[in-house]
């Protein structure tokens, strides 16, 4: 029922294991390995059908290597995962059941990291405030839930796990690959809401990342941002739906 989209950065042996994983669970139809730079090609993908490769002959970014992999979907749902998420149980079934009881277009579960604090991967659109609120370290008051809260509608949803009917994907036209990296999944939730779907959550689901933060330390990710930024406001400031 559901085709995984992971892109690969020189993972290696990380995404060998999140396949094997992935192969598992009944829900899984077919895994999409995209390596966006050189490295060996996982055995499990040479061995497995459900395993269809794609390597770049250059590096591309986010949304177009997600797309690509979008058109080689033939599942009624489409997962973007990032290669470093880790599951204690499977998510997909009660992502799938909770997806169709709100009749979302997307949905995304809880995110922690590997000491179980949450991470920052579900909130309110951006704005002039909540920018200056950030920056200066100030609680711009994100959305408040926990393990028993209630499937939310919020604003938007982070890109390390986002599974979308795939039909709703491809109406609003998949991700947008002017970004090359960040904003792209602030970008497509907005899209969805402005196109008359709707962005569900739940908490009930979790999975593990950690968050690497390179824009913090490396100038060509923070210019990157910066640039995603300005184009995500370019787009939609001011154009968007009273969502929460």
């Amino acid at each position: 029922m559901i085709d995984v989209s992971i892109v690969s950065h020189g993972h290696g042996g990380m995404v060998d294991s999140l396949i094997e994983k992935l192969l598992q669970y009944p829900e899984i139809d077919t895994v999409i390995l995209t390596q966006n730079i050189p490295e060996p090609e996982p055995t499990i993908s040479s061995n497995n059908p459900r395993v269809k490769l794609i390597q770049n002959k250059s590096r591309q970014g986010y949304g177009k290597n997600h797309n690509n992999a979008a058109s080689e979907a033939s599942s009624p749902f489409f997962c973007v995962l990032n290669p470093d998420v880790e599951f204690g149980s499977n998510p997909f079934s009660a992502l799938l059941s909770s997806l169709r009881k709100t009749r979302s277009s997307l949905i995304a579960p809880m995110v922690v990291n590997h000491n179980g604090i949450l991470e920052d991967s579900v909130r309110h659109f951006p704005g002039a405030v909540s920018l200056i609120k950030k920056f200066v370290g100030v609680d711009v008051g994100e959305y408040e839930f926990d393990s028993r809260s209630n499937v939310f509608s919020p604003d938007w949803v982070a890109g390390m796990f986002m599974l979308f009917d795939v039909e709703a994907f491809r109406e609003v036209g998949g991700f947008d690959e002017a970004y090359f990296l960040y904003y792209e999944d602030v970008d497509i939730c907005a899209r969805i809401w402005k196109n008359g779907m709707k962005v569900a959550f739940d908490p009930g689901v979790s999975v593990i990342h950690t968050a690497h933060r390179s824009s913090r330390r490396d100038l060509r990710f923070m210019v990157w941002h910066a640039s995603s930024m300005a184009r995500y406001f370019a787009k939609h400031w001011g154009r968007l739906p009273r969502i929460s």
